[in-house]
């Protein structure tokens, strides 16, 4: 059972948009708003169709994580050191009003999964079930559905004590859309006294990141990329995304698809740009040189030559330098022409492809994510026939719907669903790692996902579906 929550050119351009989705079951398209019933099961409800896909083979995961492995040194020859104790100092989620977090303990029992239905709850009686209709841009937007189970130990409490957090959330949210301040500060309070730490069970936690998110958009509090970041900030993040990475295959498996599309549209090409709207840590490009090389040794061809053009904030500085360092180091391995440039965000904002160095003879990859689609819009996309690329791939691993204008409310619904939903998925990976790595998994990869995905809402801009088909 899910998570219960409402949830023409005329001349076409001359290259192809490759869609690479990885995510987990899409949220619930709701028909009414706040209706709470049980769901179908989303792999039951409508089957996806798609062509073969390639294997992701084991040589690949081997890679990537002995890739990954080499950040540590790196990172002491840099002067990145992490300066708290292992797995024994909290981590700290950068709010100015979250407390100390403590261990997050899983109870879960795996036998007790059903493949194909990840719902959280499965007990609530029906006589909990409760209908509210509210208008949303004048049409009803979202149901939630049947919610069972407790969070407070018990079996079968009462509604308001289980899951009154739930609606103050989505209360709170709306309060952007009706300007309502002083209520959104009242919700707030009562929110921060009901959700003080992230503890619980998954749609609990995920329900207090969404608040700090929207604690951070109600007061203005600066939000965590846009403070200096610490070098033990940085080990921190690099430690939570080997964790994660070894736990869902989505990261590794998106990137994984998306480099394969990129070779496939560049075969025989030896000078190669790449134009990466979303870098992460880099460390997706090392099974990608690492095939660049072999195909070159296979044809006797010369060494390849490989250039990036990463965009990235002002505030990931450290990230950059050692982004740099860590795929320049491997390309010489590898014996591949390598040089990265980093665009910054706010300069591609004013000048758009003008912000990024072209050469004459090189073939052009973009990769492109529904992040910065949400951060920049999709105007850019109108000056991709300038640039000329051979493929366009989006990368898309958050398997969220696009509404276009998508409002807080719906942010929190569908945000809810969908997070808490994988919050559940890596409880139930048992994981053999130390106490700490689900939560450093959830402050240091999740909350600051969350946060883009509330500051986002609101805008009004082209779903990325429709903008895509849109420019060709």
């Amino acid at each position: 059972m899910k998570v219960p929550f409402p949830a023409n050119n005329s001349k076409p351009l001359n290259f192809t948009i490759t869609t690479t989705t990885t995510s987990f079951p899409a949220p619930y398209e709701p028909n009414s708003v706040l209706d709470l019933r049980r769901s179908p099961s989303p792999v039951a409800e409508k089957p996806v169709s798609t062509g073969p896909l390639p294997v992701l083979e084991e040589a690949d995961h081997e890679l990537i994580n002995q890739h990954l492995e080499g950040w540590d040194s790196l990172m002491r020859e840099l002067g990145l050191h992490d300066d708290s104790p292992p797995d024994s100092k909290p981590i700290n989620i950068p709010s100015s009003t979250l407390p100390d977090l403590p261990r997050v303990t899983s109870s879960f029992d795996s036998n007790q999964l059903v493949p194909a239905d990840f719902g959280l709850f499965s007990d609530i009686p029906a006589a909990y079930t409760t209908t509210a209709s509210l208008n949303h841009n004048s049409d009803a937007t979202g149901s939630l559905e049947g919610l069972s189970g407790d969070f407070n130990g018990g079996g079968g409490g009462n509604w308001n004590v289980g899951f009154d957090y739930v609606d103050e959330l989505i209360r709170l949210a709306e309060c952007f859309e009706t300007n309502s301040v002083q209520l959104g500060h009242v919700i707030l309070a009562r929110l921060n006294q009901r959700l003080s730490s992230p503890t619980g069970k998954p749609l609990q936690r995920a329900a207090f990141y969404f608040k700090e998110a929207l604690q951070s958009l109600l007061t203005g509090s600066t939000r965590p990329d846009q403070r200096p970041v610490s070098s033990s900030e940085i080990v921190q993040t690099i430690k939570a995304q080997k964790t994660f990475s070894s736990i869902s295959p989505v990261p590794m498996f998106s990137s994984f698809t998306a480099n394969q599309a990129v070779l496939e549209a560049l075969e025989g090409s030896t000078n190669v740009h790449v134009i990466d709207f979303d870098i992460g840590l880099g460390d997706q490009w090392a099974s990608f040189m690492k095939e660049l090389a072999d195909r070159a040794a296979s044809r006797r061809a010369a060494a390849p030559v490989l250039r990036i053009s990463a965009l990235v904030s002002e505030e990931h500085e450290k990230e950059s330098r050692l982004i740099r360092e860590n795929l320049a180091q491997f390309a010489r391995e590898l014996n591949i022409r390598f040089h990265i440039d980093f665009v910054l965000i706010r300069s591609f904002e004013y000048l758009s492809f003008k912000a990024i160095k072209f050469m004459d003879g090189e073939k052009v990859a973009v990769l492109i994510s529904p992040a910065i689609l949400r951060r920049v819009g999709t105007g850019f996309l109108s000056d991709l026939r300038r640039v000329s690329p051979r493929v366009v791939v989006l990368v898309d691993v958050e398997g969220q719907k696009d509404f276009g204008t998508w409002s807080h409310r719906q942010a929190v619904i569908d945000g809810l669903e969908f997070y808490s939903t994988l919050l559940e998925s890596l409880e139930a990976a048992n994981f053999n790692g130390d106490g700490d790595w689900m939560r450093r998994i959830e402050t240091f990869v999740l909350f600051p996902k969350i946060m883009e995905v509330v500051e986002a809402a609101g805008r009004r801009r082209t779903p990325w579906r429709e903008a895509l088909v849109g420019r060709g």
